[in-house]
């Protein structure tokens, strides 16, 4: 995935900074006639929804889409307008496994990356990475299409496909598993990052019974920055460029080959044994900061957090680290604290992004403001199911005039992905527990736009 993204009508390529649009919050209450994942009894998710010039590209796990009362056969990729009405194209590549991220080379919007788990194409045989034609939805042939495991995120960058996974090799290179810059024409690894990233993350239970051993190292995520000189990666490692970086890290893009700036922070730390570690979250969730955002003229990075609580610290104990919460950084190349953090009470967050008037996140949580509750509404905690919306100075969440949550949405699994374009946020969730509530109005499963006022 690319989380928070701003996508000025190309995604995973870096605008200006948000002074150009309108300065937010975005309106609390969904667009209408966005399509949506239609209702037939299986679980369908949207990974990931980036804007071309005028087209929005949806990418996941799904088999149809509706809108209105049209229903559209799509296999987990397709595309439709970015303004109302909304309408679904007639572009269809059918893939046939999850698709997890999509992006774009530079300006050009005639041929889309996209990266996931899957083996065909249409009628062409591919690997988890492919180029498509976004008239034809065929595979352009002269892109390498082939990766060893899983490709989590894409993102363009001058000239430059930017990907992340599981894999080891990809297009035929063994040099620099895990993230790769590809060629935007041959696919092939062009060397503008060479990160030897390494590490992973093993824990026990409090007892030493229950041990996770299934954390593998990989990228999971990427953020351009709006400047479009700085990367954000997320993903489970701890040893990057030479440096500890762990769960995630910070990219400089403006010389000749990327390199990891000096922006950390300890509360990032879940590489350490159990019991040597402040920071370290329930040991079934040892990578938890799965998606990062960054603030409209880029000096702070909002991160949001899955965890469950610290390993250490009981259900009736005040929350503390970074475990299941919305929090705010500076993007100081150096070592930094959290400016300020909002727990949600236990709950996971999976996406976030950010405008001038508000720090979005999203996931499944119940609460918002909830520091001295898991898995309970704590004393002074908000109702604020499905995402949040969070003041960028202080972290306190935005509320209506009855002194309820500005924002909320159906929870089910979570929204995977938030995009803040030019007309306003757009949010990629799922159909879980038949969820498709957006700002308490039905019939948005999997799709929410929140348009500017």
């Amino acid at each position: 995935m690319v989380a928070g993204v701003v996508a000025l009508g190309v995604a995973g390529v870096a605008g200006p900074a948000m002074a150009s649009l309108p300065p937010g919050p975005a309106s609390p209450t969904p667009a209408s006639q966005t399509p949506a994942l239609y209702p037939n009894g299986s679980l369908e998710q949207v990974r990931q929804l980036a804007q071309c010039g005028g087209t929005m590209y949806a990418v996941g796990s799904f088999t149809s889409i509706k809108r209105n009362s049209t229903i559209y056969t799509r296999n987990n990729i397709f595309s439709f307008s970015a303004t109302s009405p909304f309408q679904v194209t007639s572009w269809n590549p059918n893939v046939n496994g999850v698709v997890n991220s999509i992006a774009f080379n530079g300006t050009d919007c005639s041929r889309a990356y996209i990266g996931g788990k899957f083996t065909t194409v249409g009628a062409a045989t591919v690997k988890n990475i492919a180029e498509i034609d976004t008239s034809t939805g065929a595979v352009v042939p002269g892109f390498g299409h082939s990766a060893s495991g899983q490709v989590e995120t894409v993102a363009g960058y001058n000239g430059h496909i930017l990907a992340g996974g599981y894999y080891k090799t990809i297009n035929g290179s063994t040099a620099n598993p895990y993230m790769t810059s590809l060629n935007a024409t041959t696919g092939k690894d062009d060397g503008f990052i060479h990160l030897n990233i390494s590490g992973n993350y093993n824990y026990c239970n409090t007892s030493g019974t229950t041990c996770t051993g299934t954390n593998a190292t990989r990228v999971y995520n990427q953020q351009l920055s709006h400047g479009g000189t700085r990367d954000l990666v997320e993903g489970d490692f701890t040893l990057v460029g030479g440096v500890q970086r762990e769960q995630i890290f910070m990219l400089d893009l403006s010389g000749s080959t990327a390199a990891v700036t000096g922006w950390t922070s300890p509360e990032f730390d879940g590489s350490q044994p159990q019991g040597t570690s402040l920071y370290q979250c329930w040991f079934s969730e040892p990578f938890y900061l799965q998606a990062a955002s960054w603030s409209p003229d880029d000096s702070a990075v909002y991160v949001a957090t899955t965890g469950f609580r610290p390993w250490n610290v009981s259900t009736t104990a005040p929350r503390s680290g970074l475990c299941d919460a919305a929090a705010a950084f500076p993007a100081t190349q150096a070592s930094v604290h959290h400016t300020w953090i909002n727990y949600t009470g236990c709950d996971s967050l999976f996406s976030t992004a950010a405008d001038s008037g508000a720090a979005y996140f999203g996931g499944h949580e119940r609460w918002s403001q909830n520091p001295n509750g898991c898995d309970f509404q704590g004393p002074g905690a908000v109702v604020d199911p499905g995402m949040e919306g969070l003041s960028p100075g202080n972290g306190a969440v935005l509320l209506n005039t009855g002194c309820t949550a500005l924002y909320t949405r159906g929870r089910g699994q979570g929204a995977d992905d938030m995009e803040i374009t030019n007309g306003g946020l757009w949010i990629a969730s799922d159909n879980a527990q038949n969820t498709d509530s957006c700002g308490g109005v039905h019939g948005h499963a999997g799709i929410c736009f929140l348009p500017y006022q």
